[in-house]
């Protein structure tokens, strides 16, 4: 009987080393806090992972998608490090990525790494970049190092901004 469960315990500590463990998904949450200012206006964020170099693959984007005759995207722009980094060059709305700007509060987002621009990611440093940017106000722009293969990196990985954006939080979601 206490074979039986030494071999048990050992198949399921293999399992969970061996390389068919993977990650389905990465989990973002993102605080956007609450400013007491005059005018308040939603921010507009960008999400993206960047390679060494300087590559980007566009996970998220929020902005306001409602303006008449797509007038929100002109102020795009104000997202400068992502504007450089590809988003002047994305047909809008981009299908997956684009949806409407978000309030005060936590936000999350899931990033599937199983499909999309993110499959054929090769092992080595990135960068996944947090950029926000308000109307009758400031500019933020926060960077969560990242290594691939996911197994390098200590989850959660987090940081916490000073303006536009409060407590972000990178974790990874494995299953076997």
């Amino acid at each position: 009987m206490q074979l039986n469960h030494f071999i048990c315990t050992c198949s399921i500590a293999l399992l969970l080393l061996s390389p068919a463990t993977r990650a389905d998904n990465l989990k973002l949450e993102i605080e956007i806090p609450r400013l007491e200012v005059a005018e308040y206006h939603k921010p507009y964020v960008a999400v993206w992972l960047e390679d060494e170099s300087r590559k980007a693959r566009q996970i998220a984007l929020w902005y306001d998608l409602n303006m008449r005759d797509n007038e929100g995207q002109q102020w795009l722009k104000d997202l400068r490090q992502w504007w450089r980094r590809g988003g002047r060059q994305l047909q809008l709305p981009y299908d997956g990525v684009t949806s409407a700007t978000r309030g005060p509060g936590q936000h999350s987002i899931t990033i599937p790494l199983n499909h999309g621009e993110l499959v054929d990611l090769s092992s080595g440093a990135y960068r996944l970049r947090i950029e926000a940017s308000r109307e009758v106000g400031g500019r933020e722009l926060i960077e969560l190092p990242l290594n691939l293969p996911l197994s390098e990196n200590r989850f959660p990985l987090s940081a916490r901004g000073e303006s536009e954006l409060g407590r972000i939080v990178l974790t990874l979601n494995a299953t076997h």
